[in-house]
């Protein structure tokens, strides 16, 4: 954990995450804590190209707990718990080539390869569905309104793994989109799943970089894809990306999962 001793932080608000958003079972899911804070953020007066956000996770993330929200200067967000540094996030640009995903009916057809089905593999939940049961993401064992169940399994002719996701209802906000931190949490266990199609269990998400390219309606069928990019000792990263129902690229990431579990 890092500490810090903070000289007249600018906390302007609070932040909880509700046990609900989930990853490790007494820990929030690193997708949904990352868009959360990334969300925190004022839209810039200049447009920047290629403009994104980026999260880094320096501390387990507590449930249900309200911790601060600081704004050190317009490009910077940092989460805390008392003089703990939990997250934080800074302005940046990300490129990333994206590969062409697969169909939303060739990825439902692989779904059933999903490591989120199989089972007694997870030691923090006997008799648990899939490799994170309980996490918003991709737990099998979350009830339909609570979780996203984002369904990530290695498609034939795809260099990575590919979910069918239909959200449900119950996570659009009032004008019928996805809030920010469900399309951040729909991009996060895909690229571990990425990972494991290669035979490689990563450890947890360290950091996050993510562009938003359009709001994203929840009444449609989208595609949320992982691939890997590259292993740099115990950091291993993947890309993300979500497509709406006519094809189109409306998010993507770049990750950091730090070591290995073999």
């Amino acid at each position: 954990m890092r500490r810090f001793a903070c000289r007249d932080p600018l906390v302007s608000e609070t932040i909880v995450i509700p046990a609900r958003f989930r990853g490790p079972p007494n820990s929030g899911n690193g997708g949904y804590v990352a868009g959360a804070v990334a969300a925190r953020f004022r839209a810039p007066a200049v447009p920047v190209a290629d403009a994104a956000i980026e999260v880094t996770l320096r501390a387990p993330i507590p449930l249900d707990t309200a911790m601060s929200i600081e704004r050190p200067d317009a490009d910077h967000v940092r989460m805390t718990l008392g003089d703990t540094l939990i997250a934080e996030a800074e302005r940046t640009t990300l490129r990333l080539k994206v590969p062409e995903p697969p169909t939303f009916a060739a990825a439902l057809a692989a779904r059933p390869a999903s490591p989120s089905f199989h089972r007694d593999v997870n030691p923090l939940i006997p008799g648990g569905t899939g490799f994170h049961p309980v996490c918003a993401c991709c737990g099998a064992d979350v009830a339909p309104e609570l979780g996203l169940h984002v369904y990530a399994a290695p498609v034939a002719g795809f260099d990575g793994v590919a979910a069918a996701w239909r959200p449900h209802p119950a996570l659009a906000g009032p004008d019928g989109l996805l809030p920010e931190a469900i399309v951040w949490t729909a991009l996060d266990c895909p690229g571990q799943f990425a990972y494991m199609a290669a035979g490689i269990r990563t450890g947890l998400l360290g950091r996050m970089t993510a562009r938003v390219l359009r709001p994203v309606p929840a009444a449609q069928d989208l595609v949320v894809t992982g691939w890997r990019l590259e292993i740099e000792g115990r950091k291993h990263f993947a890309g993300t990306a979500l497509f709406d129902d006519s094809g189109a690229l409306a998010a993507f990431a770049r990750q950091t999962w730090i070591g290995r579990i073999d």
